[in-house]
């Protein structure tokens, strides 16, 4: 399962890019309005490309099949290498069918559902991305949503590529593996977590004071050898 980070701020995109784990960036509108109101989208769209590279996720705004069209024409005009996110909504479907008659690859976006995902993707959908966080907060079960999904590709042999999304906490993360997705794209802090342990911080320190105490035995044993 790769790791996407689901982010627009430089600063989380630069330190998880630093990791080496990161095969490509999501965005979406909430993200980039979180960010400083003056930022010019496109030029941080590109810088994100810049530095991450691999995927990336564009939304469009458009609600209208036409509108979505022009707005992908024009994201690829700038950034040729763009996923464009695609919202689940039948325009957006009839949108998915045209980009990926053109070769353009998409990502639908917002699925809840098992029926969902499969329209998707039989409207030529690239990645399916499916809102684990987001159904757990409503009080449906966000996990059973995308095993069903999951469990459905492999039956059917879907060729969208799945993508968990909306992560909480680690333990999505590794459901999300455990399940079958292809890809789990989840905000810097969960990726922060996924790799702290408190075992790992003790033995760590442990291994550093021992490393110490030998340090400091074998500089008394060579002191001890030069007295007369």
């Amino acid at each position: 399962m790769r790791l996407f980070v689901d982010s627009a701020n430089m600063d989380e995109i630069r330190t998880a890019a630093s990791w080496g784990v990161l095969s490509g960036v999501t965005t979406n509108p909430t993200l980039l309005a979180k960010e400083d109101p003056t930022i010019d989208v496109r030029e941080r769209l590109l810088e994100i490309h810049r530095l991450v590279g691999g995927h990336i996720s564009v939304e469009v705004l458009s609600t209208d099949t036409a509108g979505m069209l022009r707005e992908a024409e024009d994201i690829i005009s700038w950034l040729p290498e763009a996923v464009i996110k695609i919202p689940m909504i039948p325009e957006g479907m009839a949108a998915v069918r045209e980009l990926t008659r053109q070769g353009i690859p998409t990502n639908v976006t917002l699925v809840f559902s098992p029926a969902q995902a499969i329209i998707a993707a039989n409207a030529g959908a690239s990645f399916v991305s499916v809102f684990l966080g987001r159904l757990d907060d409503i009080g449906s079960d966000g996990l059973r949503v995308l095993s069903d999904i999951c469990e459905i590709w492999e039956r059917q042999g879907m060729e969208s590529e799945i993508i968990a999304a909306s992560l909480r906490h680690p333990m999505h993360l590794v459901e999300a593996a455990r399940h079958g997705s292809d890809i789990a794209t989840a905000p810097f802090r969960v990726l922060q977590q996924a790799m702290k342990h408190p075992l790992t911080d003790l033995g760590l320190q442990s291994f550093l004071a021992d490393y110490r105490r030998l340090q400091e035995e074998q500089t008394r044993a060579r002191q001890a050898s030069l007295v007369p």
